[in-house]
């Protein structure tokens, strides 16, 4: 009986089979990196052609003087002081904002809450001028001696009628542009705490509220007697 035997030649069979031959080696050539030039190289490239410059010191621009000393700090207290003082005195500055057909100025420190009363009609009107028919040279002096003489009567609020410029040259309210000079810079500006255009009722555009300063001049003391008994 003979035996299947399919590996029994495998190793002969091996051993006389021709050994394959390796393919040859490939050839490594190492890439050559560029060579980094020193600082040296990069600074001579980057000047050449750079000329020096000469001696041009007397070309200059002077630097900028040093800042002068600042402004040393006021407290509060001593600006609420001036304040108080400028307003006394009336020697303070005015603020004036002004349309075609507003405008409203009051002393610099004024309390806001006095201008809006002034321009809601709170203060009643107690006397009133009417500048109609009048040049500005004529005006003037009949608006300063009527603004003394209500601060002299005690009278804190009052109304000038300026009107609307509707019959003056290219229809300018020329009287309303000086106002705001006279009231602002002129003499009663001692007298003169705000000033604001009129509601409608009492002229509107053409008239103006005038807000007073009280009358601080001392006066005698009138003594009258007694009830008789």
């Amino acid at each position: 009986m003979r035996l299947n035997a399919p590996f029994a030649q495998l190793g002969q069979r091996l051993r006389s089979a021709p050994r394959p031959v390796p393919p040859p080696a490939a050839r490594r050539v190492a890439a050559s990196a560029p060579a980094v030039p020193d600082e040296g190289t990069l600074f001579v490239h980057a000047m050449d052609g750079v000329v020096r410059l000469g001696d041009d010191r007397q070309n200059r621009i002077a630097g900028p003087p040093p800042a002068a000393e600042g402004r040393r700090p006021i407290s509060e207290e001593a600006e609420a002081l001036m304040l108080l003082s400028d307003l006394i005195t009336g020697s303070a500055r005015f603020d004036i904002t002004d349309t075609r057909e507003y405008v409203e100025g009051a002393i610099v420190g004024l309390d806001p809450r006095l201008v809006r009363r002034l321009r809601r009609g709170d203060f009643s009107s107690q006397s009133h001028v009417d500048l109609h028919g009048l040049t500005a040279e004529e005006a003037r002096p009949v608006v300063d001696r009527f603004l003394t003489d209500s601060v002299r009567a005690g009278l804190r609020c009052v109304l000038i009628v300026h009107g609307r410029g509707l019959n003056s040259k290219d229809q300018t309210p020329v009287l309303k542009e000086r106002l705001k000079s006279w009231l602002a810079r002129g003499r009663p500006a001692r007298v003169v705490l705000a000033f604001t255009t009129a509601r409608p009722c009492d002229g509107g555009a053409g008239a103006l509220y005038v807000l007073l300063r009280r009358d601080r001049t001392r006066r005698p003391i009138e003594v009258t007697e007694g009830a008789k008994r």
